[in-house]
């Protein structure tokens, strides 16, 4: 009986979560592919070259609304540092664009509250800022790199312009966050359900403490910004500090292992230990003084009281049926085609080379892979396989030019893969 009212609790939190976000996830959605299509992409490196705070603060507020996670980002970057943006400019833009985006807004909004949406954005503005000051200030030294043909990530990309918007925006997108979102979804459910009310009152007293708890298991944790909203909404209901919350918000989606490690590759240690310091430091200063102005104003308050109605979940209404309906198929048809893509993924032909390439996570990465490879002279064909973590080359480009564009890309060359 226990068993059952457990599993019953579960299944009321998440549709109700799910009923919540849904409708403001699928409108985010919309936005992040109507800015996919039609912002040339060049119009986020021509204006970024400057070695001044100006490029600084347009690459932070370039990054804020693009849906790109922590591992999408850093081909991103690396494609506008080939293009001549400078290093600072680079560094505001790596630290801004995971931490939030359009559709992170818009959800944390329907989830959290306006408190939250409002100081999320500011936070990740103020922070991709001083980032990008210091690095212009202490990393001076290296220049751009050559720009390598096809290194940036295609932004835009020339489709019917309606049905780029729907498909980047309900599949290309669903893909790439389909995944970590659902995760999100279902840890979100578990804490309401299992754990207690009462569990981070005991830490009421040490609100640091609580975001160095929070620090150890955001930084190492692989979670996009929309994924992290549910997450954190459940834990503020359980007690969370809201500034603890802020650190999750902020810290788990904009660092991974995986990204520092070609952070640290591409752009240098130093770089590297500003771009850690300054997501890690701001998150735990904007989340001191989150706590210490909610301390006087309550205005994150309703935020806990509404994640806490889940409690009693009211029925959803038809709109937000619809809505949840339409979120839940465009899950699972991506499990439908990571699964048809297993049985129908390109096969490499006897004139045609297997190159194994690390670091590739979503679509962003695939794509590329594959426009950075394609456009050396002599390649005919570029196919890149997320799976199998390698790329398909046909033509008569050398391993050598192979393996400079993919690590000027911001990936990791393996070399030659024998066919099987």
């Amino acid at each position: 009986m226990a068993c059952r009212q457990i599993i019953s609790g579960f299944l009321s939190s998440l549709l109700q979560i799910v009923g919540e976000m849904s409708p403001y996830l699928l409108l985010g959605f919309l936005v992040a592919g109507i800015l996919h299509v039609w912002v040339p992409g060049r119009f986020y490196s021509r204006y970024l070259a400057a070695d001044d705070w100006k490029s600084v603060l347009r690459a932070a507020l370039l990054g804020i609304p693009l849906p790109l996670c922590s591992c999408g980002v850093v081909p991103a970057a690396v494609g506008l540092r080939n293009e001549g943006a400078s290093k600072g400019a680079v560094a505001s833009f790596l630290i801004a664009t995971p931490q939030t985006g359009v559709d992170s807004i818009i959800a944390t909004f329907s989830l959290m509250g306006m408190a939250f949406a409002v100081v999320r954005p500011v936070t990740a503005l103020l922070t991709a800022i001083c980032g990008g000051l210091l690095v212009s200030r202490f990393c001076r030294n290296a220049a751009a790199s050559a720009p390598v043909a096809g290194a940036a990530v295609p932004l835009k990309q020339r489709r019917r312009p309606l049905w780029s918007v729907l498909r980047y925006a309900l599949v290309d997108m669903m893909q790439n966050i389909g995944p970590r979102l659902l995760l999100g979804l279902l840890l979100a459910a578990f804490i309401q359900v299992a754990v207690p009310d009462s569990f981070f009152l005991q830490f009421g007293s040490r609100p640091l403490l609580q975001m160095l708890i929070m620090l150890l298991i955001a930084v190492p944790m692989y979670v996009c910004s929309t994924g992290s909203i549910p997450i954190a909404a459940a834990l503020l209901a359980k007690g969370m500090s809201p500034g603890a919350a802020l650190v999750l918000l902020m810290a788990g989606p904009a660092v991974n292992l995986g990204a520092v490690l070609v952070v640290r590759k591409t752009m240098g240690r130093r770089f590297t230990g500003i771009y850690l310091l300054s997501i890690t430091a701001g998150a735990v200063l904007f989340g001191l003084l989150l706590n210490l102005v909610d301390g006087l104003l309550h205005f994150t308050h309703s935020a806990a009281a509404h994640c806490c109605a889940t409690a009693a979940p009211q029925p959803p209404g038809l709109f937000k049926i619809i809505c949840g309906t339409i979120l839940t198929l465009c899950l699972f048809n991506v499990f439908i085609m990571k699964h048809f893509n297993k049985f129908h993924r390109t096969a490499p032909t006897p004139a045609s080379c297997v190159y194994r390439v690390d670091g590739m996570h979503c679509n962003h990465c695939k794509a590329a892979v594959e426009n950075a490879v394609g456009k050396i002279p002599g390649v005919t064909s570029a196919v890149a396989d997320l799976d199998r973590n390698s790329v398909i080359v046909e033509g008569t480009a050398s391993e050598s030019d192979v393996r400079q564009a993919v690590e000027q890309a911001g990936f990791t060359f393996k070399g030659c893969q024998p066919q099987q």
